[in-house]
């Protein structure tokens, strides 16, 4: 059975939404860990971090400020270090458009500082967290988590004799997360009562946060090496979600901004030659491994899907509705909606 009993695990960004939510289940599941680094760059984040998380009432957690984009800082944080999340990453579309090159030195040159100090210290097991926007991608920060999921795919053939295990983690809009559509929405509501609209048409993904901690630590737990794993999540309709937050709020369409889809994919019609259905999750295999796939789908019962077969959010076969939304808002973001 997988523990983290006496083990330190580290997470890069660990004050984003994310990093908060993998938090607070890692302390609640398995109060036994013997170290919590919450790694990030922003140290406001980390003070109000630790008035939810604080040391004297959680003793294993540690607060390290760093960059991915300081090599030497994330060796020194990586010492006694057996499991890594890598969430650290610049995410916003837009912001990244304009900024490109800090995109990339966050995003491709902090996934390669990543990559380095695992090797060269002794961490056991890294996930990697990806995006929709890495599939096929049309805008500069799709096209930086691309090229980190292969460096960290990648990285299981230059190990050597190490036996650490590299895997990413792939899903659409974690609900409520920070800089999202819904607390934008809502947060639009209360302002104005107006909730701009870029296309009616325009559909996306939906995992809850904890849909996303769940998935990390399924592949921290389950991956061989070299997998990238994709949740069976359900889509929603933007015009569904304006709904589900103000359906007496004036609705404009102001078209679709730089970068951005009307419908996000995760499995493309070519990655369907690599991919296999283990029940819960999509796996998109590497092209090179070091393990048997026949063994693979043996253990995970893995089934092949269909070739050309491809995953999107416009064409998926599970909905959300303007009630179910609304009550997941109420769940999960804002109770008063």
């Amino acid at each position: 059975m997988f523990t983290l009993k006496g083990k330190s695990l580290l997470i890069t960004g660990g004050t984003g939404s994310l990093g908060k939510a993998l938090t607070h289940h890692i302390l609640s599941q398995y109060p036994d860990i013997r170290r919590l680094i919450i790694y990030s760059r922003d140290e406001q984040k980390q003070f109000h971090m630790a008035q939810e998380f604080p040391v004297e009432k959680y003793p294993q957690i540690r607060y390290f400020i760093g960059d991915v984009r300081d090599k030497d800082r994330m060796l020194r944080a990586f010492q006694g270090v057996e499991y890594v999340i890598h969430a650290a990453a610049m995410k916003h579309v837009h912001i990244a458009e304009y900024n490109p090159d800090e995109c990339i030195k966050t995003n491709i040159g902090g996934a390669e500082n990543v990559v380095d100090a695992c090797l060269k210290t002794k961490v056991e097991r890294v996930v990697a967290l990806s995006t929709d926007k890495a599939c096929a991608p049309i805008n500069l920060y799709g096209a930086t988590k691309l090229t980190s999921d292969k460096l960290f795919i990648a990285a299981n053939n230059i190990r050597g004799e190490n036996p650490i295990r590299f895997s990413v983690v792939r899903y659409g809009n974690v609900m409520g997360s920070n800089g999202s559509v819904i607390p934008f929405f809502i947060n639009k509501k209360k302002e104005t009562n107006v909730l701009p609209i870029t296309d009616p048409n325009m559909t996306r993904f939906n995992i809850s946060l904890q849909g996303g901690v769940d998935m990390v630590m399924h592949a921290l737990e389950h991956a061989w090496g070299g997998e990238l794993f994709v949740p069976k999540i359900p889509s929603y309709k933007i015009m569904d979600v304006a709904n589900a937050i103000g359906q007496d709020c004036e609705k404009p369409i102001i078209g679709i901004r730089p970068g951005e889809k009307v419908h996000e994919e995760m499995i493309t019609s070519s990655d369907s030659f690599y991919t296999y259905d283990l029940g819960k999750y999509y796996t998109i295999l590497p092209p090179t491994h070091k393990w048997s796939l026949d063994e693979f789908v043996a253990v995970f019962n893995a089934k092949k899907v269909p070739n050309g077969f491809s995953y999107n959010s416009g064409e998926n076969k599970e909905w959300e509705t303007v009630e179910s939304l609304r009550q997941l808002i109420k769940e999960h973001v804002d109770p008063n909606i």
